[in-house]
């Protein structure tokens, strides 16, 4: 890929359409909701709908590949055109596959979602970093040879996260009490971004609604120079006062996710469309 890093991409597109990516999470639930059938054809009418409504319009799309994944090669058939409508349309996709693995493993998983020309490959790749960061060192490397990016897990909303995120690491000289699991997490996608700007490609997923984790845990999210992932905002409960609490003074980072809040105004484009500007600019206001 020819082209500006993904931090700087992100950063303009931020700077041109605010801080909100919207969600293509096509639950069967929600399929049923806009009267389409709970198969392919209706996931491919249901995720190109969102593209068309949103497409010059928001920062980001964030296809959550589980969704796809569910109806097998013709799901994942899907992902590839919304992948393809993002590359023609000039909208990034931020790809949700939260994969993770070690060696010849990860390596693949990098060359389905981040190499040029594969047809999975968007614009940046969630990860798992739960085998150790090092493991995802072929991600990181060719994210960044092919101008991409990844979001690593580091500080998320579900109620079991804190059991690995949270944990103290061992050093060799005191085995309880090292910096939390998250702030070493954090610390590695920092080392990565240096000197990057107006900011690094690799990224932390940190969710809108953990409150003062990171300050409980001792993760500096403002010294990451990457964008932070915010799943949470909208639908969740996430507005000015949350934000505020969780990302401090790293809020100009923030990239606002939105699935729900957005997508329930369906299926016609232009009410999705105003969902998504609305959304957008609640986005913005809280981040001040």
């Amino acid at each position: 890929m020819t082209t500006a890093p993904f931090g700087a991409r992100l950063a303009a597109a931020m700077s041109a359409y605010g801080p909100l990516c919207v969600g293509i999470d096509p639950h069967a639930s929600l399929l049923q909701a806009w009267g389409l059938p709970d198969d392919a054809e209706g996931l491919r009418r249901f995720s190109l709908t969102v593209m068309e409504a949103v497409t010059g319009h928001v920062a980001a799309v964030k296809p959550q590949a589980a969704f796809f994944e569910r109806h097998g090669s013709r799901g994942l058939a899907v992902l590839e055109e919304v992948v393809a409508a993002g590359r023609e349309t000039g909208t990034l996709v931020v790809v949700d596959a939260k994969r993770g693995d070690i060696g010849s493993t990860m390596g693949a998983y990098a060359e389905a979602f981040l190499r040029d020309g594969s047809p999975l490959a968007g614009d940046a790749l969630t990860v798992s970093p739960y085998l150790g960061f090092g493991s995802l060192t072929p991600a990181v490397d060719l994210a960044l040879a092919s101008g991409r990016g990844l979001f690593v897990l580091c500080l998320t909303s579900n109620p079991e996260g804190h059991e690995v995120q949270h944990a103290r690491t061992a050093t060799a000289e005191d085995t309880a009490g090292g910096p939390s699991v998250a702030a070493v997490m954090a610390a590695h996608a920092a080392a990565l971004n240096a000197d990057a700007t107006p900011m690094g490609s690799i990224g932390l997923v940190v969710g809108a609604t953990v409150g003062d984790a990171a300050a409980r845990t001792g993760t500096d999210l403002a010294a990451v120079n990457g964008p932070l992932l915010a799943p949470g905002v909208g639908a969740q409960g996430a507005g000015a006062t949350e934000l505020t609490a969780v990302f401090g003074s790293a809020r100009s980072q923030v990239l606002a996710s939105s699935s729900r809040g957005v997508l329930r105004a369906g299926p016609d484009v232009a009410a999705l469309r105003a969902a998504a500007l609305e959304a957008s600019q609640e986005a913005a206001s809280a981040l001040r």
